[in-house]
Formats: C-alpha cells, structure tokens, sequence
C-alpha cells in the first residue's frame, strides 16, 4: 500500500508543473487526498483538499486560483496543477490520503508518500 508523487522539477517562475499522486496496493477513490508542500527548516503546510465526493477542492489562501487539484479514478490517481509558480525555496511536495467525512489538511492522514521536490526559480 502506498502513495508515489512524481512530476517534480525546475520550473521558472510564471512557469507550471502538475504533479501526481499515484496509489498503489489500495483504490484511491473513496479517499479524500491532501497536497501538503515543506520547505528545509520550514513547517509542512497543507494546500489543498479533494474529498471523493463532488464537493469542490479546498485551497489554501496563497494557491487559490493558481492551483487546481483533481482526480482519475480510473488511473487511480490524483493531480496538482501548479500554473503562475511564484519564485519560492525549494520544498517537497507530498499527497497524503485519509477517510473522513471532513477533507481538511489540518486532519491526521493514514497514507503518505514520499515527495516530489519542485523548485521555482526566479
């Protein structure tokens, strides 16, 4: 069972990237998946929320209308546009997964996986 992110990388400023959450060993589908992003020396931090539900993503205040998240469950997988990158320290980029009536990145997660590292250069 787990989750594997990929689609990291350098990118320009003004720039876009999408990430993926894949998973593997367990069906992605009911699960609601978080995007969380970590800076070295810096806090983890949550970005968005997807429920399995058709109840719109949450962002977080700083992505909104730049970041959009959204799910193929028929690749059992879910993804993380970045477009309009702002010039920002390197950090790695995680998907996390839980089940719960409540998509919030501020709840405990059962699945994670191991990172993307994505670097936006001025």
């Amino acid at each position: 069972v787990q989750l594997v992110e990929s689609g990291g990388g350098l990118v320009q400023a003004g720039g876009s990237l999408r990430l993926s959450c894949t998973a593997s060993g367990f069906t992605l589908a009911p699960y609601n998946v978080a995007w969380f992003r970590q800076a070295p020396g810096k806090e983890r931090e949550g970005i968005s929320c997807i429920r399995s539900s058709p109840e719109p993503p949450k962002y977080e205040e700083s992505v909104k209308g730049r970041f959009t998240v959204s799910r193929d469950n028929a690749k059992n997988s879910v993804y993380l546009q970045m477009d309009r990158l702002k010039p920002k320290a390197p950090a790695v980029y995680y998907c996390a997964s839980n089940y719960n009536i409540l998509c919030s990145w501020h709840m405990d997660f059962d699945y994670w996986g191991q990172g993307t590292q994505v670097t936006v250069s001025a």
